[in-house]
């Protein structure tokens, strides 16, 4: 199931004002604070990411390796 569209804007538009507001932190404030602004931008960021490995996931076909082919198997041909 992916993320709704006005989820994901929601989550674009957070970012880019967490950017924003890390941009002017890092002229003005403590060292601290611009880590966690931009710990809150990779964590939004993980958010986007995991969706879509999640849905990967949830959209394979049963029994298969999808593209890591006999990797983890290598006693497997393909």
């Amino acid at each position: 199931m992916a993320l709704s569209g006005q989820v994901i804007e929601s989550l674009l538009e957070a970012e880019s004002n967490l950017r924003n507001a890390l941009a002017f932190a890092a002229r003005n404030e403590r060292p601290m604070i611009c880590k966690e602004i931009a710990k809150m931008i990779s964590q939004i960021d993980g958010i986007q990411s995991a969706d879509g490995i999640l849905d990967a996931l949830e959209n394979r076909d049963q029994g298969s390796t999808g593209s890591f082919g006999s990797f983890f198997n290598p006693n497997d041909e393909d």
